[in-house]
């Protein structure tokens, strides 16, 4: 079983915030903004940790790609 890692609480022992940042880590998000004010201070634990992660694979591709892959499997089938 995964141990869970208590984020807010490293990154409060860790280093000095505003008020209103370490309202947000010790009580929650009670509105949008502090949604993102806790997403970026969860971003920063990440950074300090080194944490990275994996790039999304870019899986787009246009209907003129797509086309021609099925217009090359018809050739081939014929």
């Amino acid at each position: 079983m995964r141990e869970q890692i208590d984020w807010k609480q490293e990154l409060l022992d860790s280093a000095n915030f505003n008020g209103k940042q370490e309202k947000i880590l010790k009580h929650g998000p009670k509105s949008l903004t502090d949604s993102w004010i806790l997403g970026a201070l969860y971003t920063r634990w990440k950074k300090l940790k080194g944490i990275r992660e994996q790039p999304v694979p870019d899986c787009s591709s246009s209907f003129q790609e797509w086309n021609k892959n099925v217009d090359d499997v018809e050739k081939c089938q014929s």
